[in-house]
């Protein structure tokens, strides 16, 4: 399925019936939504800084002429990116739920699009309803400077990286853990426990992905764990030392996070999704070096 865009689109609020009384039915929309975090204080609304929760709401609320809450899957940081986050909010007008994506492109900021928006329960949630998020990290390790890589990659040429020594660092987070040594102040999350369904780090020419798929994510947690992990890649810190410190929760030995452009909110996975797999499931490109 391609986007669409279409001109402005916008259909009456509610509908009538014959003695005149107001269908107000609230409908669920479900989005599907790419963005570039580089000029973004990250996905959730705040009081002065420029936000993808926002810039969206703003546009929903003028269309629907109300307030409108967005709720996303997850919540990415300053500079971070998303392939394909989702989010949904209610509406109570008339506008078929297909049509959104093509309403909201026309609208919102050159730096977020909607691939498409569809239908939902009203039970079914875009945060709660989510079985796992994944995470893909990518550090350019080339000595050459790459200015199209620059906002989307971590150049990182200080040292040569092991990726197979950092895939075996990466293998015991597979489980249930309490990851309080990747989780950074000032959270709202009252734990540090986490699900880590997957790992992989692999090389692509001078290009290295590390990619993380859990049921939630910490504060911060993927960045700090990309600082530490390349201390394995490159020989000064062993596996068993890298392991040791989150089982033992060693959060002050956790110094450094990786910056945030290299971090890009990749896809998340529904039980119940109403979208073709093409839309959502690997929409970040790699470069390609030959």
């Amino acid at each position: 399925m391609g986007i669409t865009r279409s001109p402005f689109y916008q259909l009456p609020i509610g509908n009538k019936m014959d003695n005149g009384q107001q269908i107000t039915a609230k409908q669920r929309v479900a989005l599907v939504i790419q963005y570039l975090g580089t000029h973004f204080h990250g996905w959730q609304r705040q009081k002065s800084d420029r936000t993808v929760q926002e810039e969206i709401e703003k546009v929903l609320s003028a269309i629907l002429n109300q307030h409108v809450t967005l709720h996303g899957a997850g919540r990415t940081d300053a500079g971070v990116h998303a392939a394909a986050q989702v989010a949904h909010f209610d509406h109570n007008s008339s506008i078929p739920a297909d049509k959104w994506a093509a309403i909201l492109n026309t609208q919102l900021p050159k730096d977020i699009l909607i691939l498409a928006s569809a239908a939902v329960d009203s039970h079914w949630h875009a945060r709660f309803s989510a079985s796992w998020r994944r995470y893909r990290y990518t550090i350019y390790t080339d000595l050459q400077p790459n200015l199209f890589l620059r906002p989307f990659a971590w150049h990182y040429y200080y040292a040569p990286l092991d990726e197979s020594l950092m895939q075996a660092a990466l293998n015991p987070l597979i489980g249930h853990h309490d990851l309080a040594a990747f989780h950074r102040a000032n959270s709202g999350r009252s734990h540090s426990k986490v699900q880590v369904q997957e790992v992989e780090c692999y090389r692509r020419g001078p290009l290295i992905h590390i990619e993380i798929q859990a049921d939630g994510f910490l504060y911060g947690m993927v960045r700090l764990l990309v600082g530490l992990l390349v201390q394995v890649g490159r020989g000064d810190r062993s596996e068993s030392n890298f392991t040791s410190l989150w089982v033992h929760q060693k959060r002050s030995e956790v110094k450094y996070a990786a910056p945030p452009q290299g971090l890009c909110l990749l896809r998340v996975g529904y039980p119940e999704f109403p979208f073709a797999k093409e839309i959502w499931f690997d929409n970040q490109p790699k470069f390609v070096f030959c």
